[in-house]
């Protein structure tokens, strides 16, 4: 699954964006760069809640939140036009928002399949109503695919779409008076991070920074021994998951090594140094080893291949050195996937060619000013 190209004609910020992401570049890693404001992150947000929740009815609360605030003041209104590539063809997903007043029931009459129905348009067997929003309805019309085959396809792009971003970003896809919480003074029971925690329990492609994944940590080690169980049911062997996992994970740390421990809710970190092993405190390891450890974690643990995976801001906390590193991260630890990373690194833009680098106004590069 590949991203080929967005369009977004005027979507709060974004304001004629037309990038083109180029299927044949090797690495398929792509920095998306601008200065502060620009609407990197919306273009991203924008781009994983419709891919993410259009293909899922229970996800529609998330679109209908992104679309919070946006009007349709003539006939219709483009939000966007994505062009995916499924590994054999290219495929336009055309999101827009109609008068709701102007839909018509399929025969089926499902909630989840209307179709348009006027003459104006060529919108009639291949346009889904994904969640009707205020006096507006969301639709998506798909070039070449009817109804059923693109309800099919809408699936199978939600479930191949991914968001990672810092645990401190506004994401457009919770609800507005979630998002007002931010400006009142927190409290456990209605704070902005109680919604996104419960936002990602919702959205199985939506992942954030969080200091230490510890979850994800023993989740992956307790797999890895229970598959090297399985092994030795199957085959009187015992397997050697548990092993190579910790030997990648030692490869990220260098000289710091983690174990899980016994009662497996908890892990450890220990430091050979000198012929010694000494145990380590949670403050011993960097920020910038956490984070680089959650981002490997969670490729591996959800298993993410073949998949459009957008990062949003990945190099914070990253040395200048890292944030060229990562490049080489990512086409190591799950090279079949397709990366957008919006981006305000310069070091990370150089670990590609200049060709890779896309770019919203306004940009982060500005070209030389001819002498």
């Amino acid at each position: 699954m590949r991203l080929l190209r967005v369009q977004v004609p005027d979507f709060r910020v974004l304001q004629n964006v037309d990038i083109t992401f180029e299927k044949d570049f090797f690495p398929n890693i792509f920095p998306l760069g601008s200065q502060n404001g620009g609407g990197k992150s919306t273009l991203l947000q924008l781009i994983f809640g419709l891919l993410h929740c259009s293909g899922n009815p229970d996800r529609v609360d998330f679109l209908k939140n992104l679309l919070h605030g946006i009007k349709v003041y003539d006939k219709n209104k483009t939000i966007a036009l994505i062009d995916i590539w499924d590994g054999e063809k290219s495929i336009t997903l055309r999101f827009l928002l109609e008068q709701n007043k102007k839909l018509i029931t399929s025969k089926t009459k499902e909630s989840f399949g209307m179709i348009w129905d006027n003459d104006d348009n060529n919108y009639t067997e291949n346009t889904i109503e994904i969640c009707e929003y205020e006096k507006e309805v969301l639709l998506c019309h798909l070039d070449n695919l009817d109804i059923t085959k693109g309800k099919i396809f809408l699936k199978e792009v939600s479930e191949k779409i991914f968001l990672a971003a810092p645990a401190t970003q506004i994401f457009l896809f919770l609800s507005p008076n979630s998002r007002k919480l931010l400006f009142r003074e927190q409290n456990e029971e209605n704070d902005y991070y109680s919604q996104l925690k419960d936002a990602k329990a919702k959205l199985p492609g939506f992942f954030t920074y969080d200091f230490m994944a510890v979850d994800l940590l023993t989740k992956s080690l307790k797999a890895a021994i229970a598959e090297d169980i399985k092994q030795v049911n199957e085959t009187g062997k015992y397997g050697n998951s548990y092993k190579e996992l910790i030997k990648d994970l030692h490869l990220i740390l260098g000289n710091k090594k983690i174990n899980l421990e016994a009662d497996l809710s908890s892990i450890s970190f220990k430091l050979e140094k000198d012929g010694e092993t000494v145990e380590l405190y949670p403050e011993d390891l960097s920020h910038g080893e956490l984070k680089r450890l959650s981002i490997y974690m969670w490729l591996k643990h959800y298993n993410i291949e073949d998949a459009i995976v957008l990062m949003d801001e990945i190099e914070i906390a990253f040395h200048p050195d890292w944030q060229y590193q990562i490049i080489a991260d990512l086409k190591e630890w799950a090279p079949s996937n397709q990366y957008i990373l919006a981006t305000h690194s310069y070091e990370l833009c150089q670990a590609l060619t200049p060709s890779h680098v896309k770019e919203l106004e306004p940009k982060l590069l500005k070209q030389q000013a001819s002498s």
